[in-house]
């Protein structure tokens, strides 16, 4: 896979299909006010027990948390990238979570990277809302989202 800089836009994937949430929605300041990056949320839906989180773009996973609650990556095209599954989850210390790559793997748009048990963080109390944000805002000069049927997709125009 090459590394290059040379696209100026980048198509993110939902992680998993659910609701779009606005990340101004998301019920945790650090993601509503963007402190970490602008973006997006998914909420799995009602019902749903278990998904695989997957990689939103091709890229390279610069981390992937030993709490499996988040990995971070970098995007073919050099965007940074955090998913966080779930809110407060780093609490469960890996509970409910199963690392399906590891870090410095590279992986396509559509891997899988973390299986998430949805009952499990919703038995815990814990809301499965999961932001995946832009975290170097310099490189972002727009975002674009729309909904389809698997979730929504976010065009990151780059600077």
């Amino acid at each position: 896979m090459a590394f290059g800089f040379g696209k100026k836009k980048v198509e993110l994937r939902a992680p998993f299909p659910g609701d779009f949430v606005a990340l101004e929605d998301v019920p945790d300041q650090l993601f509503s006010d963007k402190m970490l990056g602008d973006g997006f949320a998914v909420r799995p839906a009602n019902g749903v027990e278990v998904v695989e989180v997957i990689a939103p773009c091709a890229g390279k996973l610069s981390r992937v948390f030993k709490t499996k609650h988040a990995f971070a990556m970098v995007s073919t095209e050099g965007l940074e990238l955090l998913v966080h599954i779930g809110l407060e989850t780093v609490d469960l210390k890996g509970e409910g979570f199963e690392a399906l790559a590891e870090t410095g793997d590279e992986v396509e748009a559509g891997q899988p990277v973390i299986r998430m048990d949805v009952a499990h963080l919703r038995a815990a109390g814990l809301d499965p809302v999961t932001p995946v944000v832009c975290t170097k805002g310099a490189q972002v000069a727009k975002l674009a989202i729309s909904e389809t049927s698997d979730g929504p997709v976010c065009t990151v125009t780059l600077k």
